[in-house]
């Protein structure tokens, strides 16, 4: 389905998960442990889910059981049942996922970093499953309206990956599928652009007697359709897209101030976050902070050639192991499905990237890596790490609570 969780309305943020989440609880004239139990006694695995950019509905079964198993599909995709009880389970899953969430400096660094970068306002500010307060309102209505907004058949496709021929499946297709109407329509939500941080800003989350300091340092990435990908991916593996990058080495295996150190660009049909990652030790949290800044300044200079190199054949060398299985060439061809990919795109993917230049690293990695303009958000024991980061001048400190991370605590049910 071409649309996700950037579809969300506004003040509804979570909608479209909690929606997908929700297609497998009952559907047809099956509940939701009817659906289970019949698709377990097939041997089969059926799923739904939604991203920012899509949503789908996804069945892996044995050839054998193919005819069987598409009916309970058909049934979850196109006629699910979105019933109360279910719902009232399934919001209080999330809801103390949430309450948890807040006790976890991964989970709290997760939620602050896109929440400081893009705002509250913006959809890309708020994590996929919403807020305690957006998932504590949502009503069967407004699963129910999400889904038509999104469910039809000009804003779908449907793939099948295996050993089948298409005189074979296109029948099964046809009996399930192919009197499925819609009359809805939705225009597809733009979402607004953000600039990148004016100036360097540092956050902190304060977590009294934290072992870790959680880092995150970015700003406004790129798009998946940005036509310097390539060079992006060539230069974010130099930097923190593989164990031998950088980062890692420089903060894990030379100075052994975090298990791992990271770096990674979120292409979305927007421009997602890049962001450098580490969970550190709280009395190296300065150190660390500093030598983060050494290597986001360093990647800007000349790349050698024998390092450029290995990240070019770090990339190629791992290309064909993404599509191993079914499942996993399925997973390509969406991709190339909600981003518009060229036919020849999987095709050329080795050679674009073998193409990739030291003057294409330092020509994106000075449009997209600019250290002055980055958000830093850091979540820990405030009181051990404040001094040493304010002794580091890397811009104004302000201190964020957990409830302006996650709003306020959600109340859950005792039921």
């Amino acid at each position: 389905i071409l649309s996700g969780a950037a579809d969300d309305p506004q003040g509804k943020a979570g909608v479209t998960s909690l929606m997908s989440a929700m297609l497998e609880e009952g559907a047809g004239a099956r509940s939701s442990l009817e659906i289970s139990d019949a698709i377990d006694f097939l041997g089969a695995d059926l799923g739904a889910g939604s991203t920012f950019d899509s949503s789908a509905v996804r069945l892996h079964v044995p050839v054998a059981r193919l005819a069987d198993a598409l009916p309970i599909m058909a049934d979850v995709a196109l006629r699910p049942a979105f019933p109360a009880d279910e719902l009232e389970r399934v919001r209080q899953q999330r809801l103390t996922a949430l309450l948890q969430a807040r006790d976890d400096p991964g989970a709290i660094v997760g939620q602050a970093f896109p929440r400081v970068l893009y705002g509250p306002a913006h959809r890309y500010g708020t994590g996929l499953a919403g807020t305690a307060q957006t998932i504590g309102a949502f009503t069967v209505a407004d699963l129910r309206a999400q889904y038509a907004s999104m469910f039809r058949p000009a804003n779908s496709a449907l793939v099948v990956v295996g050993d089948i021929v298409p005189d074979t499946v296109m029948p099964l297709l046809e009996a399930q599928f192919g009197s499925w109407r819609s009359q809805a329509s939705a225009a597809a939500v733009r979402l607004p652009a953000v600039d990148p941080p004016a100036r360097r800003a540092v956050y902190i989350v304060d977590k009294p007697g934290a072992p870790q300091t959680q880092v995150r340092i970015g700003t406004i990435g790129v798009p998946r359709s940005a036509p310097d990908f390539f060079q992006v991916q060539g230069m974010n593996t130099v930097l923190g897209g593989s164990f031998t990058s950088r980062l890692n080495m420089n903060l894990r295996e030379k100075n052994g101030y975090t298990y791992g150190a990271s770096s990674s660009f979120d292409m979305r049909a927007a421009a997602g976050p890049f962001s450098a990652a580490a969970g550190v030790q709280t009395d190296k949290t300065s150190e660390a902070l500093k030598e983060f800044f050494s290597e986001l300044n360093a990647i800007r200079q000349p790349v050698p050639a024998d390092e450029l190199s290995r990240a070019r054949n770090y990339v190629a060398l791992r290309f064909p192991s993404g599509f191993e299985s079914t499942g996993d060439i399925s997973r390509r061809l969406e991709d190339a499905i909600v981003y518009r990919l060229p036919e020849d795109y999987f095709a050329k993917y080795v050679a674009n990237i073998e193409a990739v230049t030291a003057a294409d690293v330092q020509r994106v990695a000075q449009k997209y890596v600019v250290p002055d303009r980055v958000v830093i958000v850091v979540v820990g024991d405030r009181k051990a790490i404040e001094p040493g980061i304010r002794a580091l001048n890397l811009g104004t400190i302000t201190p964020l609570g957990i409830d302006e991370v996650f709003g306020p605590a959600p109340s859950i049910s005792s039921r």
